[in-house]
């Protein structure tokens, strides 16, 4: 890294903080502007990194918008630089967030009330949408992936996503034609959360995102899945036994207790692999259930009243070290 006298900078003007992050490909740091005396969460790899990742991550940035100098897309991390940091690194500089919605579940004893899962729901579903009428599918969607703002800014009510590691266009930039539907695909994205047709092996499209998402709100507010926690000789049999147990419960089980997931879940798994989703009535589901069980859209969620601002804040982004994470 570039040194100015005892500081490790990256670019002109950002100074590098501690590592706490660190992954096969290279690391994540705390970091601070000495322009503006703002502080960045800063990821690292080495050039010659055989499977570089933060240059496609940043050209993914690029396409959502989030590296613009006037960049306000609600819900996404600002992107501040990409480039050399002296002669062995690569560097990506992003807006310093909060905890990820995993760590403030633990937070809250592994359990999450209705009103904050569909809080979380209405809010998520307008992050994925954007992600898709920008040409992409996100192909990751799990707890860790998805974060507060900082107490600090009164953007703790505020979910973002993060880590496009993973995403690719499913829409050609110059004709807008969709990809091919293809078959015997490699699994892509995270077990626990991933769809069936994922598991399957068949291209993922704007609907497994969504059925990910799907598991993901059950799993805030079971605690756990059924498909969690399976016993399996290798990782290659505890993906099909994932993939099975998905195919073989029931949603009215999976979702017992919470018709409008159910609804969700059917309405996910019904759709075509070229069909454009009806975001708007998805979010009607969760709208409709805050006001049949009586709760109140205040952006009170359950880890409000816990935040410490004087906290460190850990696991501000999530590191790829690989293309498919532990389930």
């Amino acid at each position: 890294m570039a040194r100015n006298s005892s500081t490790l900078m990256v670019g002109s003007h950002y100074k590098l903080g501690k590592r706490f992050g660190k992954g096969n490909f290279g690391e994540i740091r705390l970091g601070k502007n000495m322009l503006s005396d703002e502080d960045v969460a800063i990821k690292t790899e080495p050039i010659k990194s055989k499977m570089p990742q933060l240059v496609l991550e940043y050209r993914l940035y690029k396409i959502l918008g989030a590296t613009e100098k006037n960049h306000a897309i609600h819900g996404f991390p600002k992107v501040y630089f990409y480039g050399m940091a002296g002669r062995l690194y690569n560097a990506l500089v992003l807006e310093l967030l909060g905890p990820s919605l995993e760590e403030l579940f633990t937070l809250c004893n592994r359990h999450f009330t209705l009103k904050t899962v569909l809080l979380i729901a209405i809010q998520v579903l307008h992050r994925i949408e954007y992600v898709h009428k920008k040409r992409l599918v996100y192909r990751d969607v799990k707890p860790e992936n998805f974060v507060i703002g900082r107490q600090k800014l009164k953007k703790d009510n505020v979910i973002f996503i993060i880590d496009f590691g993973l995403a690719k266009e499913y829409r050609d930039a110059q004709t807008n034609k969709h990809i091919p539907y293809r078959e015997n695909k490699n699994l892509t994205g995270t077990a626990r959360y991933m769809s069936i047709n994922t598991h399957l092996g068949k291209e993922q499209s704007r609907r497994d995102d969504l059925e990910s998402l799907g598991h993901m709100f059950m799993y805030f507010l079971r605690g756990s899945l059924p498909w969690q926690g399976l016993k399996a000789a290798n990782l290659k049999e505890r993906y099909q036994k994932i993939g099975d147990t998905k195919r073989n419960t029931p949603i009215e089980t999976l979702c017992e207790g919470y018709p409008e997931m159910a609804e969700y879940l059917k309405y996910s798994r019904r759709l075509d692999f070229f069909e454009e989703p009806n975001y708007d009535y998805l979010r009607q589901l969760f709208i409709d259930s805050i006001k049949k069980n009586s709760l109140t859209d205040d952006q009170q969620f359950d880890w409000s009243n816990k935040l410490d601002v004087s906290s460190p804040i850990l696991n501000l982004f999530v590191f790829k070290c690989t293309k498919l994470t532990q389930c």
